[in-house]
């Protein structure tokens, strides 16, 4: 009797004992049901918020000015996309705010501004063509935008038109202007700027037009693209745009708007040091 009544006691520990576990593991899983279900309402608290109307107008113009800044590097003209969505009383000033954000940008980007690069195209003339004249000139400003793009009459019979690396045709002379309409134009530009280029005194030559030595950038005269990335000579420019932009360029015919606007791009790379080399006594007084 002894014996059996140790049993039934042990037997009654053993089911108590099982009760309080299958309690705890109760009361565990509720807690982790209610955790995961609190993790749930803060996660979709969270995507209402970024799914608002003001953080949808936000994010809307971080990428606008994140296209614009990829289109100044790639030379393009960039315009803001139009946005066309259902606002309410409360969100038309963040609007009209962006609407003039946008319009000053885009103003400020067509403006000519203080930079302006020079490029020229040019076909053969004289015997077997040999010479050049000058047959297209284009001008961009510091944000690639083009400020002049206009085909030239050559004042001699052109012998090459060199169309395989100057991509000039007979067919761009029917509405060109001529070489005075060109010089009068691009001088009127040029006026109290600086002119970015390359070898640019052969472009200045062509259109008899000269600038002061003050004012003019020239990346293939820069002394540190020399000793950098020609041994002393002169770099070509598209040696410098794969070296310094890591851009492949002028594979086929060129383009004087497309040369203008990576000109002006390795100039802005480097600008502090072009300055520096250009107006040696003014930044050592700066320093001072």
């Amino acid at each position: 009797m002894v014996l059996s009544s140790n049993w039934l006691d042990l037997q009654k520990k053993q089911q108590s004992k099982r009760k309080k576990n299958e309690q705890t593991k109760d009361t565990r899983a509720r807690k982790i049901v209610k955790q995961a279900s609190t993790k749930k309402n803060m996660t979709q608290n969270i995507k209402v918020r970024k799914g608002s109307k003001l953080m949808d107008m936000v994010h809307f113009m971080t990428e606008e000015i994140d296209s614009a800044e990829k289109s100044k590097k790639d030379g393009k003209i960039f315009e803001f996309k139009s946005k066309t969505a259902s606002i309410d009383s409360n969100d038309t000033g963040l609007e009209l705010k962006s609407n003039a954000y946008s319009k000053a940008y885009i103003e400020k980007t067509k403006s000519i501004g203080k930079y302006v690069a020079l490029d020229c195209e040019f076909v053969g003339v004289g015997p077997e063509g040999k010479e050049s004249a000058l047959a297209r000139v284009s001008l961009v400003n510091y944000h690639g935008h083009i400020i002049l793009d206009e085909f030239v009459q050559p004042q001699e019979r052109v012998i090459d038109w060199r169309t395989w690396v100057s991509g000039i045709k007979p067919e761009n002379m029917v509405n060109a202007i001529t070489a005075s309409e060109a010089q009068e134009k691009v001088a009127s530009i040029l006026e109290g700027k600086i002119l970015v280029g390359h070898s640019v005194k052969h472009d200045l030559e062509s259109l008899f037009i000269s600038h002061p030595k003050s004012m003019i950038r020239d990346t293939a005269k820069h002394v540190p693209f020399r000793q950098e990335y020609s041994k002393g000579k002169t770099p070509s420019l598209k040696k410098l745009a794969k070296e310094i932009l890591g851009r492949d360029f002028q594979e086929g015919q060129h383009s004087s708007v497309e040369d203008a606007s990576v000109t002006m791009e390795i100039y802005k790379s480097r600008r502090k040091e072009f300055e520096k080399w250009t107006h040696p006594t003014n930044n050592k007084k700066s320093e001072l």
